[in-house]
């Protein structure tokens, strides 16, 4: 998968396995090497970014990369049925959803110190923001919105730093959520993977947690 991004980034893209030859040999069967869950973003397609053909990857694409109970379904069948061995996690620089979850945070900010009578009851309302995140009617809120929140917790205040913080926190959720995947991490069958996409670059920056 790297070598195929960095073919895509040198501009010496081969696009492999595309011709009607392979899509007819997949009518039956397919044999993916990796499922890729990634941002809906139209800038970041992953078989594109990684150069790859018909039936190399299983992607998983949402706004953010944000989980739910699909995504969680959908990651266990390329585990359980497809075999594949790696799950990559890919997030992108200048992400919408971040950018997103950042505002509405900052707007539960104001709005809780807003109501507030006096610098304790203020502080008393962010002593329990992850409370009130976490049961927000927003699934931006409560996902990037968290991820955001904790990266600020850990003094990080740079985008490219939420959006590193929201690959690993959905990397949690998705082995939080899924007993096939903790059984084939435990097994040795599976190897999960943060990655972010440099949109001006084009490289995919492999990260480690």
């Amino acid at each position: 998968m790297l070598a195929g991004n960095r073919r895509f980034a040198e501009g010496k893209a081969e696009h492999p396995w595309q011709d009607p030859q392979t899509r007819e040999s997949l009518i039956d069967r397919q044999n993916p090497d990796a499922a890729v869950l990634s941002c809906a973003d139209s800038r970041v397609s992953p078989e594109i970014v990684f150069d790859a053909g018909l039936g190399d990857l299983f992607t998983i694409r949402t706004a953010g990369q944000i989980v739910d109970d699909a995504v969680i379904a959908s990651l266990e069948y390329a585990v359980d049925k497809l075999h594949v061995s790696l799950i990559a996690v890919m997030g992108h620089e200048s992400c919408a959803a971040i950018d997103l979850g950042a505002r509405e945070l900052d707007a539960m900010i104001a709005a809780a110190t807003d109501d507030a009578d006096c610098s304790i009851e203020a502080a008393d309302q962010m002593a329990d923001l992850d409370e009130r995140i976490a049961a927000s009617d927003s699934i931006i809120l409560r996902e990037a919105g968290m991820s955001v929140w904790q990266a600020r917790e850990a003094e990080l205040d740079d985008h490219a730093d939420f959006e590193r913080v929201h690959i690993a926190r959905t990397i949690e959720e998705i082995v939080m959520r899924s007993e096939v995947i903790q059984d084939a991490l435990a097994h040795d069958r599976l190897m999960i993977v943060g990655a972010r996409y440099q949109l001006e670059s084009g490289k995919v920056e492999v990260l480690s947690f």
